[in-house]
């Protein structure tokens, strides 16, 4: 595993940990009020950096496509 893929999947883990964190302190009181805005916008950045780590994570390797294409010859 190469390291945007470890990257990527640090990214993920930590987004969905935060959200299932904040979710669960979120049931505990009642504070809906101030909860629900925060909670939509929270679950938005969750998405986008879970999406985020999951590109890193699966994409594939720079180096391995130049490395396979043959050399371009050179023009004088």
């Amino acid at each position: 595993m190469e390291q945007s893929q470890r990257t990527g999947l640090i990214i993920m883990l930590v987004s969905a940990f935060q959200f299932v964190i904040f979710f669960w302190a979120l049931t505990r009181r009642s504070y809906l009020a101030l909860a629900l805005p925060v909670l939509s916008a929270l679950a938005a950045v969750s998405a986008l950096a879970f999406w985020i780590g999951w590109t890193m994570f699966t994409g594939e390797d720079e180096e391995l496509d130049e490395m396979s294409e043959p050399p371009a010859p050179d023009e004088a």
